[in-house]
């Protein structure tokens, strides 16, 4: 009963950031868990205190569109969040067999059509936010975006390598509710689990922001970002959803024209398509200076 224990957690633990002043409930007695008891959801939502009891419990797997959207009112859910709980008890297909992915990759076509776009960095992300592939200029704009990597195991586990990525605890809490909103309802995939079970080990940041469930998709918006080679780019960034694919995404990056942005991105793209020497070339051209 995958499916029905996903909906649990999710309830009890949205609930749980939610004060009673903030849905207008008194103040009343001593409360030994955090945010709402879940007799007052059950109030503010209009079921009774034994059926959502019921649902937290994983012992009702059919709640109706009302009560899920009730539920969503009393746990002030977003749209996305809203969704996502819907998604929870109506996923797109069984996961009480499970079927073993195949490793992820770019169509080549996507793949070969971005390595064109020597003014434009972009790059295709998987499902668990793995970069499958890179153009050369967003590869030159930071070595985070080189294929193999994993963006969520980057920020937790290497932070230094985004730290010119703007505001990291800003970056790493939309970038867990983004993986939220990636994986769906699929929370029994033996690879998420094995991401989160190690990033949960290494990092208590990740673990604590994991555990509160917030599910918000990465938009389209702005990316402020400290060059080493260039100096300070703000490039707008674009995501796109790959159809005939699994939830892979393009992001492409692109500068206001006319902006001093836009002089420096076409400079780094001068330097990612000027071809660097070797270590070896490096050393024998110092051997021969005098």
């Amino acid at each position: 009963m995958v499916n029905e224990t996903a909906l649990g957690e999710y309830l009890r633990a949205r609930r749980e950031q939610i004060g009673p002043e903030e849905v207008g409930l008194p103040l009343s007695g001593r409360r030994r868990v955090p945010g709402l008891r879940r007799e007052e959801i059950a109030l503010l939502a209009g079921i009774s205190a034994d059926y959502y009891l019921r649902l937290e419990q994983g012992r009702d797997r059919n709640p109706s569109t009302q009560v899920l959207d009730a539920l969503a009112r009393a746990l002030r859910l977003d749209e996305d969040a809203t969704a996502h709980l819907h998604r929870l008890t109506r996923p797109e297909r069984s996961r009480r067999h499970p079927v073993p992915r195949r490793a992820e990759r770019a169509a080549d076509g996507i793949r070969q059509l971005i390595n064109t776009w020597a003014q434009t960095p972009a790059y295709i992300h998987g499902r668990l936010m793995d970069i499958l592939a890179a153009n050369p200029l967003a590869q030159a704009l930071t070595p985070v975006l080189t294929p193999g990597t994993n963006l969520v195991r980057s920020i937790f586990l290497t932070p230094a390598s985004t730290a010119a990525h703007g505001d990291w605890n800003i970056n790493a809490e939309g970038t867990v509710a983004a993986l939220r909103a990636l994986v769906g309802p699929d929370v029994d995939d033996p690879a998420l689990n094995e991401l989160v079970g190690e990033l949960s080990v290494r990092s208590e940041h990740f673990r604590t922001l994991w555990s509160r469930h917030e599910v918000r998709p990465k938009r389209s918006g702005t990316f402020t970002f400290e060059h080493p080679q260039v100096g300070p780019l703000e490039l707008r960034h674009e995501k796109l959803l790959i159809t005939d694919t699994d939830r892979q995404t393009l992001v492409v990056y692109h500068a206001e024209p006319g902006t001093p942005t836009a002089e420096r991105l076409t400079l780094l793209a001068s330097l990612a398509s000027t071809p660097q020497p070797s270590p070896a070339e490096r050393g024998a051209r110092d051997v021969r200076r005098p």
